[in-house]
């Protein structure tokens, strides 16, 4: 058996690291948790939700791995609607509905930050 206990941070690559640290701290209330010389010129940045879990590391694209993808991240919210009415506020891409909520789903929606990464935000 491996020493894995959890899972610590999943990646995401963004077209300019400064822009996506101001989208996810700014809009989704993340903190910024490491932004620290990596490699030859290049950074390290992570970003953390509020109540903690797995990071997101803001990484440059390389090779195939570009901006503009399905992320497979599933954001947990106590109460997604009002998620959903505050990121639509702002001018985020949002799906046009929320899906669920009928008591056999749970509440949920994607959205797509600066560069079209999507993610998605669910009901607790």
């Amino acid at each position: 058996m491996t020493q894995v206990t959890r899972i610590g941070r999943v990646l995401v690559p963004v077209a300019d690291q400064d822009e996506a640290i101001t989208f996810y701290t700014q809009v989704l209330g993340f903190a910024l948790t490491a932004d620290v010389p990596f490699g030859e010129g290049s950074r390290w940045v992570e970003v953390t939700p509020p109540a903690g879990g797995a990071a997101v590391a803001l990484v440059l694209p390389q090779g195939s791995y570009q901006p503009g993808r399905m992320t497979g991240i599933s954001l947990g919210s106590p109460d997604p609607r009002a998620d959903y009415a505050e990121l639509a506020g702002r001018g985020v891409d949002v799906d046009a509905e929320i899906m669920g909520g009928d008591g056999t789903v749970p509440a949920l929606f994607f959205f797509r930050d600066h560069d079209k990464n999507q993610l998605m935000i669910v009901q607790d």
